[in-house]
């Protein structure tokens, strides 16, 4: 009976690897199987392609955008008289937000009682009005249009409520620079 017990506490202190052979394995196993998964996963890392997490900020688009230049200049043909608006084009296209309606005490087109006093001060005093702004009204209007254009715009504006000014004339083309 103290035979079998010693058996059983021998083999209780006893490990897994009884003899040398399965030593070497497992210490093969324990260094080379880790080094062939750090190899396969590094391989794995390095040539895969993946997209940022979450950004596009590298993107040739968005990087276009970033460096692009705060303004530009567009440049108008000066002297081409065919590419001027006419008055009534102009006061369609910015003064009638205010004028058509009276909004913001703009005098309503065609109302000779709220032009008459305006009209009285000379076509000079409007159109000084109008290029650089009166009240709630923004120099020019607020629109993109050569002093001209503004020009024939205040003349059809006081001409609708009840003045005769006459419409100014186109100016003179510039001299050609190719001489």
């Amino acid at each position: 009976m103290s035979a079998s017990h010693d058996h059983d506490h021998d083999d209780a202190h006893t490990g897994p690897i009884k003899t040398p052979k399965q030593l070497a394995w497992a210490v093969l196993f324990a260094f080379v199987v880790p080094v062939i998964v750090i190899i396969l996963l590094a391989n794995y890392v390095s040539t895969a392609t993946k997209p940022a997490a979450g950004t596009g900020a590298l993107d040739a688009q968005a990087v276009a955008e970033r460096i692009a230049p705060i303004g530009h200049v567009d440049v108008k043909a000066a002297g081409d008289a065919t590419a001027l608006k006419t008055g009534e084009q102009v006061f369609q296209a910015v003064c009638s937000a205010c004028h058509a309606s009276g909004a913001l005490g703009a005098p309503k087109l065609g109302d000779a009682a709220a032009w008459g006093p305006r009209i009285k001060n000379g076509v000079e005093a409007l159109l000084n009005s109008a290029l650089k702004g009166k009240n709630a009204m923004p120099a020019q209007g607020g629109g993109e249009y050569s002093d001209f254009e503004i020009h024939r715009a205040v003349v059809y504006m006081a001409n609708q409520g009840g003045a005769k000014f006459e419409e100014p004339k186109a100016p003179a083309p510039a001299a050609s620079a190719a001489n």
